[in-house]
């Protein structure tokens, strides 16, 4: 398989970023880690509640099915307090690079 990239948007409940990015950081990053993901980049939208991720998987397995396992885990079920539920909205698309040519 080769590798899939997914961008990921989600809108944060007013007022809590700070708490999500610090739980993103220390419970989220981590364990997808442990799962063969690679975080990419992430990024906040400053004066708004927006946070921006990209995350990649380059392995032998289908996407879903890897997705799905990190979802089931129980170390993802024992999150707590569990991050997600600071998420008010999530957009998610598969994403494919442009080469770009230097001139």
């Amino acid at each position: 398989m080769s590798k899939v990239s997914q961008l990921r948007v989600y809108t944060i409940r007013a007022g809590k970023m700070e708490e999500w990015v610090r739980g993103w950081s220390q419970g989220v990053v981590p364990l997808r880690r442990r799962h063969g993901f690679r975080i990419d980049g992430a990024w906040i939208v400053k004066d708004r509640d927006t946070f921006v991720w990209i995350l990649s998987y380059d392995g032998t397995e289908d996407w879903k099915a890897k997705n799905d396992a990190y979802y089931a885990s129980a170390e993802r079920k024992a999150l707590d307090p569990d991050p997600a539920r600071l998420i008010v909205e999530t957009t998610e698309w598969f994403i494919s690079p442009i080469p770009l040519r230097m001139r």
